[in-house]
C-alpha cells in the first residue's frame, strides 16, 4: 500500500478529533505510547498490518489515512519549486524530496507558498493579456486616438484664447465654441474609454472583436455541434439570435458551414474508429478518407474527447482567424504569435505537412504535439493571386518526455526567452525598472 511521509499527520489529526487518547490506541492496535508519538510525528514508517489496525480503531479507510486532502497542496509547491529552478533563483535549490516533511511540520506556512505561488501565476496571466491587449486591441487604440485628439483641440483653443489679447469678438465666441465641442469630445471619449476598460467582474478583458464573440460561443459549446452533426439543424438555425452584429452572425455561419463540411466528408464514428486505428497520426486518416489534412486537424480538435486539444488558424498574413486556446499555450488576442510555431513555419511551404515538439515558455514550460499544413483556400487561375491557409493542431504531451523540444514563446512582447533568433520586439518581462 503506497503513502506518504505525512500518514502519520493525518493519524494523529485523525485520533485527536475522535478524542482518543495516544496511549489508548496504542494499547488497542498493540505497540508502545512512544513508538506511536514517533509514528504520529513522521519519524516512523509504517506497517499495512499496523496501518490497517490504526484504521480500524479510528473508524476510517486506510486510505484517509494515507492519501489525505493534501495533493493539491503538494502540486503547487512542486510547481512553485519547478518555477524557482526554471528561474535560476539564487540560493539553495528547493529539497523537492522533503516537500511532505515540510506540509506535515508547517502546514500554514505550506498553505500561503502555494496561495502566494498561484496568485502570482495569476496576475503574470492578467499583464501578459493586458499588455496585448494595450499593445493590439484596435477598439482601445480607436478610443485612445479619440481622447488625444480631443485633448489636442482643447489644448490649441484654449492657448489661443489666452495668448491672443486683442482676438476679435467673433473669432473669440467661435473658438469657445470649439473649446466647449471638443471639451465634451473629451468626457465622452473619457467615458467610453472607462467603461470599456473596466470589463465584467472577474474577466481578465472584455471582448473586444466579432471573432472573439464567436469564439466565446463556440467555447461554451465545447466546440462540439451535435446538430450539425446529426444534419439537424442548419447554420442559420443554429445561430438564430445569438450575435447581435453581423459580422459576428458571418463569421460563426461560416465557422457552422465549414464545419458540416468536414462532418459530412469525416462522420464521427468512422472517423473516431480511423483515429484508432492510425493511432492519432491525422495523416494516415487523411490517406484513409481521401480528405485533406486541414480538415482531419479540425475535426480532431471538434472531438469532445479532445477538449484539450487546441487549433490555431492563420491567413497568408500569418493573422488568427480562429482560436481553440488550450491549457498553457499562449495565444495572442491580436497581432501574430510566435514566429517560430509551426503554424508560420508552413506558411513558406505550401503542402507540406509539418510535425514537431514544441516547448512553450513560461513559469512551468510545457510540451505539446503539433501538427500543421499550409494549403491553398481559393482555387487560383494562370495570373490569380494564391489565397493560403494555415492550420496547427495543438495537442499537450503527455507521460514521460520523449527526444528534445522546439522552443516556442507565445508572442515577442511577453515571451521571457532571452536568446530568441526570431525575436522581433523586446519582452515587457526583460525590461529592467
Amino acid at each position: 500500500m503506497s503513502r506518504s511521509a505525512l500518514t502519520g499527520s493525518r493519524i494523529r489529526e485523525r485520533r485527536m478529533l475522535g478524542g482518543v487518547k495516544q496511549a489508548d490506541l496504542a494499547r488497542q492496535v498493540g505497540v508502545s505510547a512512544s513508538y506511536l508519538n514517533l509514528i504520529e510525528h513522521n519519524r516512523r514508517r509504517i506497517g499495512d498490518a499496523l496501518l490497517r489496525q490504526i484504521a480500524e480503531a479510528l473508524g476510517v479507510e486506510a486510505a484517509v489515512l494515507t492519501e489525505g486532502a493534501e495533493a493539491a497542496l503538494l502540486d503547487g509547491l512542486r510547481d512553485a519549486a519547478a518555477v524557482a529552478a526554471e528561474g535560476g533563483a539564487d540560493g539553495e535549490a528547493p529539497e523537492l524530496d522533503r516537500i511532505e516533511e515540510f506540509v506535515g511540520r508547517f502546514p500554514g506556512w505550506a498553505r500561503l507558498l502555494s496561495a502566494r505561488h498561484g496568485r502570482v501565476a495569476l496576475l503574470e496571466r492578467t499583464v501578459a493579456a493586458l499588455s496585448d491587449r494595450i499593445a493590439h486591441d484596435p477598439v482601445l487604440s480607436s478610443a485612445l486616438h479619440e481622447v488625444l485628439s480631443a485633448l489636442t483641440g482643447v489644448r490649441s483653443a484654449a492657448a489661443i484664447l489666452a495668448d491672443t489679447e486683442d482676438l476679435e469678438p467673433e473669432w473669440r465666441l467661435r473658438f469657445q465654441g470649439n473649446l466647449s465641442a471638443d471639451a465634451d469630445r473629451l468626457a465622452l471619449g473619457a467615458e467610453a474609454l472607462v467603461a470599456y476598460l473596466d470589463g465584467p467582474a472577474g474577466t481578465e478583458t472584455a471582448l473586444a472583436s466579432p471573432l472573439e464573440e464567436v469564439e466565446g460561443w463556440l467555447a461554451a459549446r465545447g466546440h462540439h455541434l451535435p446538430e450539425v452533426e446529426t444534419g439537424a439543424a442548419t447554420a442559420d438555425a443554429l445561430i438564430g439570435g445569438a450575435f447581435d452584429t453581423l459580422s459576428a452572425r458571418r463569421i460563426a455561419a461560416a465557422l457552422v458551414e465549414r464545419y458540416a463540411a468536414d462532418a459530412q466528408r469525416l462522420p464521427l464514428v468512422p472517423f473516431r474508429a480511423a483515429l484508432a486505428a492510425a493511432a492519432g497520426d491525422p495523416a494516415a486518416v487523411a490517406a484513409h478518407f481521401g480528405v485533406d489534412l486541414a480538415a482531419v486537424l479540425r475535426r480532431v480538435a471538434s472531438l469532445p474527447e479532445q477538449a484539450g486539444a487546441g487549433l490555431v488558424i492563420c491567413d497568408g498574413a500569418g493573422a488568427l482567424t480562429f482560436r481553440k486556446p488550450t491549457e498553457g499555450f499562449g495565444l495572442p488576442r491580436f497581432g501574430a504569435g510566435c514566429p517560430l510555431w509551426p503554424l508560420y513555419q508552413a506558411l513558406s511551404r505550401p503542402m507540406v505537412p509539418l510535425r514537431a515538439t514544441v516547448e512553450m515558455a513560461g513559469r512551468t514550460p510545457r510540451r505539446y504535439r503539433t501538427y500543421a499544413i499550409c494549403q491553398q483556400v481559393r482555387p487560383a487561375g494562370f495570373d490569380a493571386p494564391q489565397v493560403l491557409e494555415a492550420t496547427m493542431l495543438v495537442l499537450p504531451e503527455t507521460g514521460a518526455k520523449t527526444g528534445p523540444a522546439e522552443p516556442v514563446g507565445p508572442t515577442c512582447r511577453i515571451c521571457p526567452r532571452e536568446a530568441c533568433p526570431a525575436r522581433r520586439e523586446p519582452s515587457i518581462l526583460m525590461e529592467e525598472f
